[in-house]
This record gives C-alpha cells, structure tokens and sequence, in this order.
C-alpha cells in the first residue's frame, strides 16, 4: 500500500467520523455512508471537490502545509492526530529519510563498527527490570515487541512466555492469545486503545515490512481488530491503570509507567501498586520465592 493510500485511508476514516451536525451542516436527509460527504468536507476546508477526491485517492502526492491545516480544522483533529496527518503527508510527498539499510538496522556490524539497532537493549535498561522486581517491567519495541523483561512481567501475561521470543509482542497478546481476554475483565475497553496507539506509530515508516506483516496477521486472525484498525484512530500509549484478573495472584489492579529512551522507538512499561496496598500484596503471589 502507497503513502499516498495511507494518508487517503486516514482522511477518509475521519471524514466518516464526523456526522453533519458536528460542523454546523443540517443532515440533508437519508445519506448512503455515515460521516461527512467529500463535497462537504470539501467545502469547508476551502479546496475543490476534484482536488480532495485525488487526496482520498492516493493520487495527489504534495498537499501544502494550508490544505493539511484547513483539513484537520474541518475533521476536529486532535494534537497528536494532527501529527499524525502531516507525517503521513510528509512520506507520500517522499520528503522523509529513506529507511535505515537492513544491516544497520538489525545491528549487523558495517564498516563503521557495530550500530545498535531497533531489537538491542543496552545493559543498563536490562538491569532496571531487575532492579525495579516485584514491580513488572518491560522494554517493548516500536512496534510492541517484548524485548526483555523481568520474571514478574512475564508471569503477570499469562502463557505469553510461553511464545517463543520472536513471537512476543503486546498487541498479539492481547488479541491472539487465549487467556488475554480472561486477564483483561475490561478487554472490550481496552481494545481500541491499544488499536490506535499501533496506528499512531505507523507514520514513522508507514511501509516497515515488519508492522505490515503483524498488521496483516491480526486483521486475518482477529476481526475485532480489523474493524478497530479501519476507524484509524491514533493515540499514544500513556500511563494508566489497568485491572487484571490473574489465575495466581487473584484480582490486581495496577498502574503503568511508560518512559521512552533513545531513538529507536524503545519504550518501557513498569506497573505498579501503593506499598502496603492488597495490589502490591498481590505482586509477591506473581513470582512466590522470586
């Protein structure tokens, strides 16, 4: 799929968003699809009918810095949303670095050295997880792949170390795994949130083979997740508190961390609970003897 397409499938999912009445247009009766028509949207972001059907279309390469604007004016973006369309606009009109050659990227060594690539923690990070236990302690990737953790945070995602290490990552867990939806009392609440944070990565490199392929994966796999990747809402992952209903530790409340380090797209998410609380009691049941 071009950049160009990517960016259409974004304005178009917004556009559908948007009911008449939210941009002070009367609902002109019985309308065949949901949202705003494109003439509407057309009109009010002040650029012709034409001009924003190539958009849509993936024909139309090099929208201004005004057009992007009076669009995301129109669709009501948010922030990050707004980010979100300009970054896509960025690699459609190729205004963006090529990426990263495979075997600098992996870390394969070059004639310039070793290249710590998107898959290596450095030691220090790996010793935190260690340092932060009982609390649970991930590094994830760009893309949510589990890069290292620590005992407890492989033991409070039931059976996900059970994968081979290739194969872990949150977003799979959490919509391909068989015990996800028993751990997560408030899956369905949490699905379009985890959703849209891998949607608000994609403009980095909106063509990674890699995120492609687990895209693919989870929209044959998961129909929950084809429908919540079509509405293309982007939204960052940030902290927040999450119940679990763990088979060993019982029911356990906890709120998560997340800090970002380097420039590899490299997160880490801890989870905590107030010492002295039943949550953080309810930690030492994770890892007993640990």
């Amino acid at each position: 799929m071009s950049d160009q397409v990517r960016m259409g499938d974004f304005l178009r999912a917004r556009r559908a968003g948007l009911a008449p009445a939210d941009v002070g247009l009367p609902s002109g009766g019985r309308r065949r699809a949901p949202g705003l028509r494109r003439e509407e949207l057309a009109a009010l972001a002040g650029v012709s009918v034409d001009y924003y059907n190539r958009l849509e279309q993936g024909r139309e390469r090099n929208p201004s810095a005004g057009v992007l604007h009076a669009l995301a004016a129109v669709l009501r973006l948010n922030e990050e949303e707004c980010a979100h369309l300009f970054a896509l606009a960025q690699h459609a009109a190729q205004r963006v670095p090529t990426r990263v050659p495979t075997e600098v990227a992996t870390g394969a060594p070059t004639e310039a050295g070793p290249t710590a690539g998107p898959r290596d923690v450095r030691p220090g990070i790996r010793q935190l997880l260690e340092t932060v236990r009982p609390f649970p302690a991930y590094v994830l990737s760009r893309y949510s792949d589990v890069l290292a953790a620590n005992p407890e945070a492989l033991a409070l995602f039931v059976g996900l170390a059970d994968w081979p290490e290739e194969r872990r990552n949150t977003v799979r867990y959490f919509f391909r795994h068989p015990a996800a939806r028993e751990l997560f009392p408030d899956w369905a609440e949490l699905a379009p949130g985890t959703v849209a944070n891998l949607h608000s990565v994609t403009a980095h490199d909106p063509q990674s083979p890699q995120l492609r392929a687990l895209v693919d994966e989870l929209t044959d796999g998961c129909p929950e997740f084809g429908a919540l990747w079509a509405r293309h809402e982007v939204r960052e992952r940030r902290g927040e508190a999450k119940t679990f209903h763990h088979p060993t530790a019982g029911v356990l409340t906890l709120t998560s961390e997340i800090l970002r380090h380097g420039d590899q797209g490299q997160r880490i998410t801890l989870y905590q609970a107030p010492p002295g609380s039943p949550d953080h009691a309810a930690l030492a049941r994770l890892c007993p003897g640990g």
